[in-house]
C-alpha cells in the first residue's frame, strides 16, 4: 500500500465503493468498444457476465442488478436486439423463457473476464495478495450482512 493515505480516514465506505467501482467500469467499458462492443448498455456486461460465469437464472440476475422489472426487462430486449443474447421459450415448460448467451455473447463476456482480471492483477501488484484477499472478505461480510437484514425484513 502506498504510505500518504491518510485521506481514506475521511471518506466514507460508500464513497470509496462508489469509487473503486469505476476503475473495473472504466476498464470493462474500454475493453468492449476496442473489441467492437461499444454497444453493450449499462449494467449489460454484468449481465453478461453473470450467465458467463454462473448460468444464473436471469430473474437472480436482475434481483442483483437492483433494478425494477420494466427497466431489467428492456436491458434484456436491448442485449437481445443487439445480438448479446438469445431468448427462446423453454422446451420444458412452455410458458417460460430462456436466455442464453449467442457467441457475440460469448466473445463479450471473454472481453469482461480478461478486463476484470487486469485489474485485479494490478490491484494485487499495488497492494498485494493478502490486502485482496482481506477486501474481499470484508465485501463478503457486508453482502452477507445485507441479505440477513433483507431475509429478516421479508421473513
Amino acid at each position: 500500500m502506498t504510505e500518504n493515505q491518510g485521506w481514506l480516514d475521511e471518506v466514507a465506505f460508500p464513497a470509496l465503493l462508489r469509487a473503486a467501482r469505476t476503475a473495473y467500469g472504466s476498464a470493462i467499458r474500454a475493453s468492449l468498444a476496442e473489441a467492437g462492443c461499444d454497444d453493450v448498455p449499462r449494467n449489460g456486461s454484468y449481465v453478461i457476465g453473470a450467465i458467463a460465469r454462473t448460468g444464473a437464472p436471469l430473474s437472480q440476475i436482475i434481483r442483483e442488478l437492483g433494478g425494477s422489472k420494466q427497466a431489467a426487462g428492456q436491458l434484456v430486449d436491448t442485449l437481445v436486439m443487439r445480438g448479446y443474447l438469445d431468448r427462446s421459450v423453454d422446451p420444458g415448460d412452455r410458458r417460460r423463457l430462456t436466455i442464453s448467451l449467442t457467441d457475440r455473447g460469448h466473445a463479450a463476456a471473454t472481453v469482461v473476464r480478461s478486463a476484470v482480471e487486469r485489474v485485479d492483477a494490478g490491484l494485487i501488484d499495488r497492494v498485494g495478495p493478502e490486502y485482496v484477499v482481506h477486501a474481499r472478505v470484508t465485501l463478503a461480510a457486508l453482502i452477507e450482512a445485507n441479505h440477513s437484514a433483507e431475509e429478516s425484513d421479508h421473513g
